[in-house]
C-alpha cells in the first residue's frame, strides 16, 4: 500500500497498540483511560450487549456516540477492536450499516472474531457490520467509497497520524453532503516542537500526535469543512516524571468536536425550535458547547448552526422561522467564531454538550484505540 506522510514512529504504533500495551495500566498518562461519566439509557444497553473480549481489548476514552443515528450509513476511523463499531451495529438499527477500518491486524482479528456472535445478539437476518484494514490518510485504498457515509466517528486514532490533513481529506470525501465528521481525540495548547514529535513513547501515550487546537480550525477550512463546534472536553494529566520534563510547558486535553460537510459562511442567523425526537434527548438536545435547544423554546443560532440544522440529518428535528419576524427567543444569542478549548475548561469545572461521558465528558480522560 503507497502511503504519504508515514514514518518510522507511525509504524510503531501498529507495534505499540497491537503487542506492548497489553491493559491501560500499562499508561503513563490518562489519555487513553475511558471516563466514568453518565451514559444514557439506550447506549448503555447497547454497550452491555458487546462481547467482554472486545470490550477487553479496547483502549478508548469513553463513547464517541453521536446523536440521530437511527438508519445512518457509518464509518469508525481507527475502529481497535470494535467495541464502537458494536455498539453503533445496535444503535443505527438493521437498516443502518457500520464499517470499520484499522491499521492493527491484530485488533482486528479480535473485531472479525465477533461479527456473528453481536448479529445473533442483536436479533438481525444478516450483520450490517464489516471490517477492513487500511490507513485513515488512505481509505480508497482501502476500498472506502466517496459520498457514501453519514458520519464518520473516531475516538482517538487521528493523533496517531503525523499528517492530519489527508485524514480529514479523506473523512470530507467519503460523507454525503450534510454528513458529520464526529471525534474525539488530544489536542495541544502549542504547535508541538521536533523533540515531542520524534518520541516513540509520546506517541503511544497519544500526546506526540496532538494537533494545536488552532491547527484544527485551519485545515477544517482548507479541506472545506464548516467551523468545528466544540462539544467537550477535560484536561489530560501526565503522571511520569520524565515525560513532564520531556513536555514543559504544554498543556493537552482530550476534547470532542464535531465537523459538518455544508457550505461554510453560506447561512444567516435564524431563529429555530427544536421539536424533539431524537433518542435520549426527547425534551433537550445539545449541539455543542454553545447551543442547547430545549422543546418548543425558541432559539437564535448563527449562520453556520442554522446551515447545519437545515443540511444535516437533524433538519426534520428542527423548524425554521421565517426570518424578519418577531423575534420570540429565550436567552442571550451564543456568539459565532472558535472557541478556545482550553480557556473554557479552565473556567468551568465541566463543559455541557455529549451525554455519553465521552472523550471527553466531565472526567480527565483522553482518546486512544
Amino acid at each position: 500500500m503507497k502511503l504519504r506522510s508515514v514514518n518510522v514512529i507511525f509504524y510503531s504504533s501498529v507495534e505499540f497498540y497491537g503487542k506492548v500495551l497489553k491493559k491501560t495500566t500499562d499508561l503513563k498518562t490518562d489519555a487513553c483511560v475511558a471516563s466514568s461519566g453518565p451514559v444514557p439509557a439506550h447506549i448503555r444497553h447497547a454497550l452491555n450487549m458487546v462481547h467482554p473480549e472486545v470490550i477487553a481489548k479496547y483502549y478508548g476514552c469513553g463513547l464517541v456516540v453521536p446523536e440521530c443515528m437511527e438508519a445512518c450509513q457509518v464509518l469508525d476511523l481507527g475502529s481497535g477492536s470494535g467495541r464502537d463499531c458494536y455498539m453503533l451495529s445496535k444503535l443505527v438499527g438493521e437498516k443502518g450499516n457500520v464499517t470499520g477500518i484499522d491499521m492493527t491486524e491484530k485488533l482486528l482479528e479480535v473485531a472479525r472474531t465477533y461479527t456473528d456472535y453481536h448479529t445473533q445478539a442483536f436479533g438481525y437476518k444478516a450483520p450490517n457490520i464489516r471490517f477492513v484494514q487500511g490507513y485513515l490518510e488512505a481509505l480508497n485504498e482501502a476500498g472506502i467509497e466517496g459520498s457514501a457515509y453519514d458520519i464518520c466517528i473516531s475516538n482517538g486514532a487521528v493523533n496517531l497520524c503525523p499528517d492530519k490533513k489527508p485524514v480529514l481529506q479523506e473523512a470530507y470525501r467519503v460523507l454525503k453532503e450534510g454528513g458529520e465528521l464526529y471525534f474525539s481525540d488530544v489536542y495541544s495548547s502549542g504547535r508541538l516542537t521536533e523533540e515531542i514529535r520524534n518520541s516513540n513513547v509520546l506517541w503511544g501515550e497519544c500526546l506526540s500526535g496532538a494537533l494545536w487546537w488552532e491547527d484544527l480550525m485551519q485545515l477544517a477550512e482548507e479541506v472545506g469543512f464548516s467551523p468545528p463546534r466544540f462539544v467537550s472536553g477535560a484536561a489530560i494529566k501526565v503522571f511520569n516524571k520524565e515525560m513532564q520534563d520531556i513536555l514543559g510547558d504544554f498543556k493537552f486535553l482530550s476534547a470532542t468536536y464535531r465537523l459538518f460537510k455544508v457550505p461554510r459562511g453560506a447561512g444567516k442567523p435564524r431563529e429555530v425550535v427544536y421539536q424533539g425526537g431524537i433518542t435520549g434527548m426527547e425534551e433537550s438536545f445539545s449541539l455543542d458547547s454553545q447551543y442547547t435547544f430545549k422543546v418548543n423554546e425558541v432559539v437564535e443560532v448563527d449562520g453556520d448552526v442554522a446551515e447545519i440544522l437545515t443540511r444535516s440529518r437533524f433538519s426534520d428535528k428542527f423548524t425554521m422561522l421565517p426570518p424578519g419576524g418577531p423575534s420570540q427567543t429565550c436567552g442571550a444569542s451564543p456568539k459565532a467564531g472558535a472557541v478556545n478549548p482550553f480557556e473554557l475548561i479552565h473556567h468551568r469545572s465541566d463543559v455541557p454538550g455529549s451525554t455519553t461521558g465521552g472523550c471527553c465528558g466531565t472526567q480527565p480522560t483522553g482518546c486512544c484505540n
